[in-house]
């Protein structure tokens, strides 16, 4: 017997679901879209940093001339 095989592939499948759903509700209720009328500040600056942190890698990469192969 396989370690691939269907009914593994079907439970897998089931659980990746099923955690996908609990995490976008937990995550949900943790961090607030918007605060009393205005957007999360801390959210604003975490997408700013990873954002930054983007660009600051794609700089990289062009300079050496892409990703290597």
């Amino acid at each position: 017997m396989g370690i691939v095989n269907r009914r593994n592939a079907v439970l897998g499948w089931a659980v990746w679901k099923i955690g996908k759903k609990a995490a976008r509700k937990k995550l949900q209720h943790a961090v607030p879209a918007v605060e009393g009328g205005r957007p999360n500040k801390p959210a604003i600056a975490a997408g700013a940093a990873a954002g930054g942190g983007v660009l600051l890698l794609w700089r990289k990469l062009r300079r050496r001339g892409g990703a290597e192969e």
